[in-house]
């Protein structure tokens, strides 16, 4: 591979020309297609195989004309002191309101009246107005929207409290400020590793060009693959981060090369021939991590991997063809005054070690302590993780300078935190002979269960064969005593069916988080077998070695468990909740853990194949265990830090949003990357290898013999290229 991938890197340093060309006309066709394409709205979601699923997929057929996947929004009145909502001042108020709400969209399907529909409270202190809409939130207009939010500007001006809830004022997410956050702290990093503004620019450049490219053809087929807006932004965070590192890897080698000595094209060769294998194994890791997902057979989580490892494998083929051609429109100016001062003097005797040499001899002195500090540093953090719950955020966890979440809080007050979050129990009599009777039995049945305090009357489609039963649980939507009620139910259900023949269904959006959380978990260890067992296979190809490909997987996981740690400390047990303005604690984001461990696994597996093959580089031209571990660190030391420092700096900048969800996310990854390439890559790598010498590049003759030799640390380019190895001794055979 290396012999090849030299070849390909010369000649994208020769045609450069016409190399940009290329990329630049790709660039502008999915722009182009981008902008014609017609506007994204939302990407349907569903959880094939869960029960709640499958209720709403017979509510969407029973009960053709109930918009069940429409959005909803409930408009919360609150009287004021002294006064209740069913004084006829306020009373015609809310119908007034009402009313408007009924005229200012032909999106809406339909507006109740509370004095009618039961939607006051006891104390007559509070009461609200649900809407529901015929579309879902992504696709209500702002027309729609600005409506719904005049109408509780109008009731506020009657002196009553109004806010509100529900999904309809959902908004398309955001991005582009915190990616311009990371774009520049990525900069500045840069210029400090590289010592020049040409060389810095060079990885961003090639990076933008690469998420452009990306997003742009994922934007251009939204709507016929059906891709969410959070697709793009996976992919712009993903694809940026991995941009960034690959042709960072690059110019870092290909500096390197020149100040060796080499000529430019040669040195473009040689940068892509090395370094750039690392860069496809690299990439590999991070395509199989995301592809992936689709183990958890959610479709939306699937498209987003695919879309996302696609952007991955534009940023590979870009750092391996635009990268090179780049770098010979750079020229020599791409090591700066202060680098090639550096380089001259690296070549003299009196050359100061660096403080990756420096380092690196420090853990070859104390490998078993840094070992042990690590370890046990990382295993102390991970223990929180021990009581990870799991569920997705309600409006229970929004800011409280929200309207949301001020809604969610009368409503609470009013009637009850349960109140935010109905269940929505669905009772199919088609093979049941007394329909009416079941739904009856059904209803009973809820009623007696602990922590139910409302139960509906049965409601019937046309047909008469399908019943909707509305469930007010005691407490708030994502407490673990509501799922114990969605449990209970679907018991209770159980023996009524056996009994009657009528089929009992809980859905709902506090059911089907629920479910979406339990089918998260039940994914979270095939999805990491999975990853870990095919990336262990990858990188024994790359290392040549059973024992490197193990301590890097193990390795990650201990990284990861100590990630969720810090996690559950902070946002489920509050612990410094207020350094990062967690307002509510509660269980984790269900679907954090699984796309932290995608995330995370392959900028790590970016971390070890960089910084380990550079070791093996050194070890298979002759040089001693030991004295390959200081090459590796003295060449990728720095800039390992560097890629970490940047991806670190863009997933911090996610701590700052106001939405619990991408808080939590930011944190999480950011934290991950620091424990993975700063604990784990810097510190536990180099002191197993210390303490494994030879043995960690063992590797049985018979499974040499099998696999394949990809030549990742360029042994064939250099024995084509007519260098032998140092004198100091020839590549150790194979142990048995």
């Amino acid at each position: 591979m290396a012999t090849f991938l030299y070849k390909l890197g010369r000649l994208a340093f020769r045609r450069r020309r016409y190399v940009a060309l290329i990329w630049v006309a790709l660039l502008a066709l999915a722009g182009f297609g981008a902008a014609s394409a017609s506007t994204a709205t939302s990407s349907s979601f569903s959880i094939p195989g869960t029960e709640s699923q499958k209720a709403f997929d017979l509510l969407e057929q029973r009960f053709p004309d109930s918009s069940a996947d429409g959005a909803t929004a409930r408009v919360v009145f609150k009287a004021p002191d002294g006064q209740k909502m069913t004084d006829p001042a306020n009373k015609a108020g809310v119908n007034k309101i009402a009313g408007e709400l009924k005229s200012g969209s032909d999106q809406i399907a339909s507006v109740t009246d509370p004095y009618t529909a039961g939607a006051v409270s006891k104390d007559g202190s509070t009461a609200y107005v649900s809407v529901s809409y015929k579309v879902n939130s992504m696709e209500l207009t702002d027309a729609t929207r600005d409506a719904l939010q005049d109408a509780g500007h109008t009731a506020q001006k009657s002196g009553m409290t109004v806010e509100i809830g529900g999904d309809a004022l959902q908004t398309m997410p955001e991005t582009g400020a915190t990616e311009i956050i990371g774009v520049a702290i990525a900069a500045v990093v840069l210029v400090i590793t590289f010592g020049s503004l040409i060389a810095a620019g060079l990885p961003l450049l090639t990076a933008l060009i690469g998420v452009g490219i990306g997003v742009s053809t994922i934007t251009a087929l939204a709507n016929v693959l059906d891709l969410g807006s959070t697709t793009s932004t996976l992919a712009m965070m993903i694809g940026l981060a991995v941009g960034i590192d690959y042709a960072l890897f690059i110019v870092s080698r290909y500096r390197a090369e020149l100040a060796d000595g080499r000529e430019r094209e040669e040195a473009a060769g040689r940068a892509v021939g090395t370094a750039g294998s690392a860069v496809v194994f690299a990439g590999l890791t991070v395509v199989i991590a995301l592809v992936g997902l689709a183990v958890v057979n959610i479709p939306m989580l699937s498209k987003m991997g695919f879309a996302a490892a696609g952007t991955v494998a534009i940023a590979v083929l870009i750092a391996l063809t635009l990268v090179p051609a780049m770098m010979g429109f750079a020229g020599k100016r791409i090591m700066g005054r202060k680098a090639r001062k550096a380089a001259e003097a690296e070549n003299r005797p009196e050359a100061k070690p660096n403080m990756g040499t420096r380092w690196a001899r420090f853990v070859l002195r104390r490998p078993v302590w840094v070992l042990l500090v690590g370890v046990l540093g990382l295993g102390a953090i991970a223990v929180p993780a021990a009581s990870l719950e799991m569920g997705l955020p309600d409006d229970g966890s929004q800011p409280t300078s929200t309207t949301q979440r001020r809604a969610y809080d009368l409503l609470s007050d009013g009637f009850g935190p349960g109140f935010n979050g109905p269940l929505m129990v669905v009772v199919d009599t088609a093979n049941s002979s007394d329909g009416k009777t079941a739904a009856k039995q059904v209803s009973d049945e809820i009623s007696g269960i602990p922590g139910v305090v409302a139960v509906t009357p049965a409601q019937f489609n046309k047909a008469g064969d399908t019943a909707v039963i509305t469930v007010v649980p005691k407490d708030r939507p994502s407490s673990t005593e509501t799922e114990n009620v969605v449990h209970a139910i679907r018991d209770t259900g159980k023996d009524i069916r056996s009994g009657t023949g009528a089929e009992v269904l809980v859905t709902g959006s506090t059911a089907m988080n629920i479910d979406f959380s339990q089918k998260m978990n039940d994914a979270l260890l095939p999805y990491l077998a999975l990853v870990v067992g095919l990336a262990f296979l990858l990188l024994m190809l790359v290392f040549r070695s059973v024992l490197v490909p193990l301590k890097a997987a193990l390795g990650f996981l201990l990284s990861v468990v100590a990630a969720l740690g810090a996690v559950v400390a902070v946002f489920q047990w509050g612990w410094l909740g207020s350094l990062f303005g967690v307002e509510q604690t509660g269980p984790i984001m269900s679907m954090m853990p699984i796309f932290m461990v995608g995330v995370v696994f392959g900028l790590a597996m970016d971390y070890e194949v960089f910084l380990v093959t550079r070791m093996r580089e050194a070890y298979v031209h002759g040089e001693k265990p030991g004295q390959a571990i200081v090459t590796g660190f003295k060449h990728g030391a720095r800039v390992v830090t560097a890629a970490a420092v940047i991806m670190m700096a863009v997933f911090a900048g996610f701590i700052g949003s106001s939405e619990q969800m991408i808080k939590m996310i930011g944190f999480s990854l950011a934290i991950a990357v620091f424990f993975d390439a700063f604990v784990v890559r810097m510190a536990i790598v180099p002191a197993v290898l210390a303490l494994l010498g030879k043995r960690a590049w063992w590797l049985p003759r018979w499974l040499d013999r099998l696999l394949p030799n990809v030549d990742v640390e360029g042994e064939g380019l250099r024995e084509q290229l007519g260098e032998k190895p140092d004198a100091e001794g020839e590549r150790e055979p194979a142990l048995v």
